[in-house]
């Protein structure tokens, strides 16, 4: 599907793009592939990585600004919106401005997307969207339903959209793992709270889950994939096996446990092998033979829960991981 194609990622110079770019130009040899951000010197940067490749463009843009939008997407084929503002505490104090990017800057996208006549697009979520308990959530729920609703608001125009929906990226700038790795040589390791669990996704798995989702997709689905929880206190064990540990509280805004579907959701959750897809609840959509595709329905209290989840990754496989990623953690 994406062969040969033009395809343009929003915040593309952020972890998920750095992945995304280079997995897509290699497997899918598009025509085109365009990264859309706002940051000059993040472009600069990943634009010294990829030479004279003239599959790759970069466009300096806003998800705010709606013109420049429409004229970014004119001849794209796919969209893989990923611009976000993320931080929680970042989200908490600037509430104004996490509004204007993830639900403003959805709605731009989607009216944006239809009128240029893009064929697909999937947006990036967050387990934060699931019965969210801070603004940054909040928000992302409010873009899930922008991007779900938008499959009717394209009226006969052909465009569709999906949600891809994942937790904690291993390694990502701003994770934990290259937050304890910075500090590990004092000795001690501060733990929010030594109950706390977290999903753990690399973001190759984030990659193939939104190539799936492009294939797949009917329009509306959210797909959240199977993926292992640890705890944080053996996240601390395996990053420093000798450091103590200082408990410092829950951040305003920060959950105990990571939660990516919730039991209102049940209703219209079907499981598959490595994943399990939420079917929208408007229109009977989640009732379509089309977009079950061969799907169990999971039982009507179902929830997918970091602390509740089957499938646990342990320290010795942490450790192996942050052997073999070394180099790269925290750098993207």
């Amino acid at each position: 599907m994406l062969t040969d194609s033009s395809i343009l990622i929003t915040g593309g110079t952020g972890s998920f793009g750095h992945a995304f770019v280079p997995m897509t130009l290699a497997k899918y040899n598009p025509r085109r592939l365009v990264i859309f951000s706002r940051d000059e010197m993040k472009q600069w940067e990943m634009a010294k990585l990829y030479g004279n490749d003239d599959r790759v463009r970069f466009f300096i843009g806003d998800v705010r600004d709606k013109d420049r939008l429409a004229r970014a997407l004119r001849g794209v084929d796919y969209v893989v919106h990923a611009a976000a503002t993320k931080i929680v505490p970042t989200a908490e104090y600037n509430p104004f401005e996490c509004v204007k990017t993830n639900i403003i800057g959805a709605m731009n996208l989607i009216d944006a997307c239809i009128d240029q006549g893009v064929k697909r697009v999937v947006a990036l979520s967050t387990d934060k969207a699931s019965s969210p308990a801070n603004l940054y959530g909040a928000t992302k729920l409010a873009s899930d339903k922008l991007f779900v609703a938008g499959n009717s608001y394209s009226g006969k125009n052909d465009t569709r959209f999906g949600v891809v929906r994942y937790g904690n990226v291993m390694g990502s700038r701003g994770s934990v793992i290259p937050f304890f790795l910075s500090i590990a040589k004092k000795g001690v390791l501060p733990i929010t709270d030594p109950r706390m669990t977290r999903f753990m996704i690399t973001l190759e798995q984030g990659v193939d889950l939104v190539w799936h989702a492009f294939e797949d997709m009917v329009g509306g689905e959210i797909y959240v994939k199977k993926i292992p929880s640890m705890s944080i206190t053996d996240i601390a064990k395996a990053v420093a096996p000798v450091a103590s540990h200082e408990i410092v509280g829950i951040r305003p805004g920060e959950k105990l446990h990571e939660q990516m579907i919730g039991p209102e959701d049940a209703l219209h959750t079907y499981e598959y092998a490595d994943y399990y897809k939420i079917l929208p609840a408007i229109h009977s959509w989640s009732s379509d033979p089309e977009r079950i595709n061969g799907g169990a329905k999971v039982e009507s209290d179902f929830t997918y829960s970091s602390d509740t989840n089957p499938e646990w990754m342990g320290v010795d496989a942490l450790c192996a991981w942050i052997e073999q990623n070394r180099e790269k953690i925290g750098q993207i």
